[in-house]
Order: C-alpha cells, then sequence, then structure tokens
C-alpha cells in the first residue's frame, strides 16, 4: 500500500458471489469470554448483510468479546494484497497469502497462474504475512479435468510455505485422501492447518499422527456435522485452533445470518461443552496453539502509523460501495 493511497474498506460483495441478495442484519452480540482467543480464519474484505461492517468495525466488536486478533486471508492477488496491507497497519490483523484452489485451474487457463504465484511468492516476504493460505482441493467446484493445475498449484503453494517457514493453511472439500497423499509425498510445512476442518474420525487421526492442525469453524455448531464433532473429540488438544470463516458459516444460534469474528464466543462454548471442559481452559489452550503457528500479534509491530502526504492516521478508508441505501 502507497502512504498515499487508502484502503478500500471492501473489495467484493458475498451476495455477488452467491447470486443472492443479503439483507440479512447482524447477530447480537453474544456473552464476553474470560480469556482471549483469536480468529484462526477470516475474509473481511467481503461486504455482507445489509449495513457491512468494514475490518475495524468486526474487530472493534470482537475485542469486546474478547476476540483478540485475526488472521485475515487472500484467495487471489487481490484480496492477497488487501490482506497483507491491512496487516501492515492494523494490529489486530495478520495475514495470509494465497491463490485459493478454485481460482488456480481458472488462472491456468488464461496462463497467469504463474504470474500470481509470483505475486504471493514476494509478500510471503512481508513481516505481518504468517502463513501461506488458503490453498489445496476443492473436488467439490473443481471437475476432473482442471483438477491437475489446482494440484500443481497446492504443491507450489507448499514450496512457498517451506521456503518462507510459514503456516500453511488448506483449504479441503471434498479431497481428503489426495490432499494427504501431497502433503506427505511434498512434505507438508512444520505448521500446517486444515482450516474449516470438515473431515471424519479417520482424518482427525492422520492429523494427530502427523502434527498437523483442525481448525473449527462454526459448521462444529451444526446438527449435521456428526463427523466434525466426532473429529474435534478425537483431535490432540494441541493441534486445536478456532475461526469464523466469515462472512461465511456463522455458528448456531445465528445460522444464515452474516458471520463476524465476533461470533467466536458460540463456538467455543459448544466446543467446551461437546469437549465437557472449562471454556475458559479450552480458551488458553486454542490461544496457546494459536501463537504455536503464527506468532504473537505483536511479534513484528505494523509501522506505518500516518498518511506522511496527507498527514491523518494510516486507516483511512474509502467509503464502502456496498452499504443499503
Amino acid at each position: 500500500m502507497a502512504a498515499s493511497e487508502k484502503i478500500p474498506a471492501h473489495l467484493r460483495t458475498r451476495g455477488s458471489m452467491e447470486a443472492s441478495d443479503r439483507r440479512e442484519a447482524y447477530p447480537p452480540m453474544p456473552e464476553a469470554l474470560e480469556v482471549a482467543v483469536y480468529d484462526n480464519h477470516a475474509h473481511l474484505e467481503i461486504a455482507d448483510g445489509e449495513n457491512p461492517l468494514d475490518f475495524r468495525e468486526h474487530l472493534d466488536r470482537a475485542g469486546s468479546v474478547g476476540v483478540h486478533g485475526v488472521i485475515q486471508v487472500g484467495t487471489n492477488v487481490a484480496t492477497s494484497l488487501w490482506s497483507a496491507d491491512v496487516a501492515a497497519v492494523e494490529p489486530r490483523v495478520l495475514a495470509a497469502v494465497a491463490i485459493h484452489p478454485n481460482e488456480a485451474p481458472e488462472l491456468h487457463q488464461k496462463g497467469t497462474l504463474d504470474d500470481a504465484l509470483q505475486v504471493i511468492d514476494d509478500l510471503a516476504k512481508r513481516p505481518r504475512v504468517v502463513a501461506i493460505g488458503e490453498t489445496g482441493l476443492d473436488f467439490f467446484r473443481t471437475e476432473g479435468p482442471l483438477q491437475p493445475p489446482q494440484r500443481r498449484s497446492f504443491i507450489e503453494h507448499i514450496r512457498l510455505a517451506k521456503a518462507h517457514n510459514l503456516a500453511l493453511q488448506i483449504h479441503d472439500r471434498d479431497a481428503h485422501h489426495d490432499v494427504v497423499d501431497v502433503l506427505l509425498k511434498e512434505g507438508a510445512p512444520e505448521r500446517t492447518v486444515f482450516h474449516c476442518y470438515s473431515g471424519d474420525r479417520e482424518l482427525a487421526e492422520i492429523l494427530n499422527a502427523n502434527g498437523w492442525y483442525a481448525s473449527f469453524a462454526g459448521t462444529v455448531t451444526f446438527g449435521n456435522a456428526k463427523g466434525v464433532q466426532e473429529s474435534l473429540a478425537v483431535m490432540n488438544k494441541s493441534r486445536i485452533l478456532i475461526e469464523t470463516d466469515t462472512p461465511f458459516l456463522t455458528p448456531t444460534p445465528h445460522r444464515g445470518k452474516p458471520n463476524s469474528p465476533y461470533m467466536i464466543p458460540h463456538t467455543l462454548r459448544f466446543m467446551a461443552k461437546y469437549l465437557d471442559t472449562d471454556v475458559n481452559l479450552l480458551a488458553a489452550q486454542i490461544t496457546d496453539n494459536t501463537f504455536d503457528v503464527y506468532g504473537r500479534w505483536d511479534d513484528n509491530p505494523p509501522t506505518i502509523r500516518t498518511n506522511p502526504v496527507t498527514g491523518e492516521p494510516w486507516d483511512e478508508l474509502e467509503p464502502s460501495r456496498f452499504h443499503a441505501s
């Protein structure tokens, strides 16, 4: 981000991604946690709901309920740049950068996948970029003929994570066996995270055996997520993380509403109840795990404090184009 530029409040809308009208109100604030946790995976650049929250509003609400920071995740060149730029100026944000598995085949067809991967390589050198992701395999949306470039992109992201000593955040949809196969053949990074864990007990045991992490989103609270819930019980507690995948996958009891990092307490309390453990103990364990994977949010503090051209605070935002009129 150039010093004279403002940060866009949003880059896209959830409604445009789903061809739907997203005029929902945000859920009410939950009871605050006593022990702080961190949201391992969010997309704050996506506007959702009738009056979308910008990233500062998301973070302010999250902080007030005990969610002290977020990993902001890129899925293409534009969102990865945005993620890295926000992390460079916002103390409550660290960034992950990548080309999403469903973006890779399209870029391959255009002949621009390697150029995009080079941008990710460059962004990975920034001090507040702490992960490569989300990357992986998605056989739900990507048909057989387009799976080879998706696999190649995944392998290149693994290489980048190891080259830069960063964590790897994996998107795995209907591709458990193939994801594990690639990780074992290529050699997984030391800190490998299955974002929005969607597997069963068998996959959880594979994660435990390899020291990989499972990040649980609001889906763990859903009534039809028995396999995910059983996996939570199986997972080594030192390998559990928590996330929202904002603006998607809002936990029960607000499923279907816009999601935000401030919804984490609902997911955490469900997890603690399911595990028959104390919420504070689980929060402390997950926070320790989060620091083990990404480091602390103040390890490399933001250095951009004011705009030297205008003299205004760094956090000038362009007004969101997506607020209801």
